[in-house]
């Protein structure tokens, strides 16, 4: 069983940076895809970054690309999610999942089996 705790949430101004980390345990790290999502209040989940099991392919949601980048560190068994100028409108849980599906670079929810617990990220002057 894939195991996902998410940590680093938390409340910051516009403008300010956040970094989020996602730790997995009971899988083989260099097999699976590891994604970013988030649902904003009265939303739908949806994907903000994918980053594959190698770490040579990242896709971004167009709302966050420029601003926040994702890695993975195999060594740690940890993705990360590094958030910069933050906007009100990034506000949302933020949730981790990893994927074994050769889909995962879809950024669907469907493509991702295990997900973590969610953390809040809150964006207000």
């Amino acid at each position: 069983q894939v195991q996902l705790v998410e940590s680093g949430g938390g409340t910051v101004q516009p403008g300010d940076s956040l970094t989020l980390s996602c730790i997995a345990s009971g899988t083989t790290f260099g097999n699976v895809a590891m994604g970013w999502f988030r649902q904003a209040p009265g939303q739908e989940r949806r994907f903000v970054a994918i980053i594959s099991a190698g770490g040579g392919d990242i896709y971004y949601a167009n709302s966050v690309k420029g601003r926040f980048a994702i890695a993975r560190d195999s060594a740690k068994n940890t993705a990360t999610l590094q958030m910069n100028r933050l906007k009100p409108e990034d506000t949302a849980i933020y949730y981790c999942a990893a994927s074994d599906s050769r889909w995962w670079y879809s950024g669907t929810e469907n493509q991702y089996r295990y997900w973590g617990q969610g953390t809040q990220v809150t964006v207000s002057s």
